[in-house]
């Protein structure tokens, strides 16, 4: 993840670990929405009492502008979201954002990675209503894949309609890969159903092992290629210097405890770790410790 929100936000930020990460042959690099911070307590504790949302939330830079900045200083590396909240957006207006974005990178280092969001006061800052969730977002797929389609563009559906159109530009290859931040059984179902892949927020080897196998098993009952579907677990935990004494957050920590979480992966049909919280450490040390867990972590 880009440093797009956290102690190191700013356009220098993320431009220094955008080019450092293709420098050390990292596969991707990517960004995430949040519209507003609420005053009010949002976020619910350990023991299930509402507070504050995160400090991390008080600036996050905007993905797909972020994005459209790193494929200029950069060549070769992916370009993801992880995720947008897509039913915050016209599907139209999203479909040729990212379109536009493949267009400027190149083509094929794009993956557009969509979810439902998780506080109702940005829906509300949008007007939409918060009860959309879920089955909006079947049908706000359907839309963007059909915009991406051949011209001319028409779909009706539940919440979207698209009257015959010309619809550009388009993706440079005709699609741009999908994943979900799926990690509750129902999205999980949703994205074996309509997904590329899903990123799922891994609290632990036998939690994301589940969602792993739950993703893989139902796209292949659906009669879906499930090999062919990725899965990138997502890290929650700041890579850090030193290790805390203890036992470390799972896929936290420093490189190596972060590389012996990341071996029992290979075998457990996770393609990719990404990691998502921002790093605690100056941005100097940051580059140490990616270059470290690079050389410990061989690709598979």
């Amino acid at each position: 993840m880009l440093p797009v929100s956290g102690p190191h936000a700013s356009p220098a930020a993320i431009t220094t670990i955008a080019q450092a990460a293709e420098r050390l042959d990292y596969d991707s690099l990517w960004t995430y929405e949040r519209v507003l911070r609420p005053i009010a307590p949002v976020w619910p504790g350990p023991d299930g009492t509402l507070g504050p949302a995160p400090e991390i939330y008080r600036t996050t830079y905007e993905p797909l502008q972020t994005l459209s900045h790193v494929a200029a200083l950069t060549s070769r590396i992916t370009l993801g979201t992880s995720i947008i909240t897509a039913l915050l957006h016209p599907p139209v207006v999203l479909a040729r954002r990212f379109a536009t974005l493949d267009q400027f990178s190149g083509g094929g280092r794009v993956i557009a990675g969509f979810g439902q969001g998780s506080m109702a006061q940005e829906y509300a800052t949008a007007n939409i209503p918060w009860k959309r969730r879920g089955a909006g977002m079947d049908d706000i797929v359907a839309a963007i894949r059909a915009a991406w389609g051949p011209d001319p563009v028409e779909y009706e559906g539940r919440f979207y309609s698209i009257e015959p159109s010309e619809i550009n530009p388009k993706p440079v290859h005709g699609d741009i890969p999908i994943v979900m931040g799926a990690f509750t059984d129902a999205g999980i179902d949703r994205a074996a159903r309509i997904a590329d892949g899903i990123t799922p927020v891994s609290l632990s080897l036998d939690d994301v092992t589940r969602m792993t196998t739950r993703f893989r098993t139902e796209a292949e009952r659906l009669g879906r290629d499930a090999a062919a579907l990725t899965v990138t677990a997502q890290s929650n935990s700041p890579m850090v210097a030193t290790a805390d004494s203890g036992d470390h957050p799972y896929l936290g920590g420093t490189p190596k405890q972060i590389a012996a979480d990341i071996e029992p992966l290979r075998e457990r049909g996770v393609d990719a770790v990404m990691f998502a919280w921002p790093s605690p450490e100056p941005l100097d040390v940051q580059i140490e410790l990616l270059e470290e867990l690079r050389t410990l972590v061989p690709r598979a």
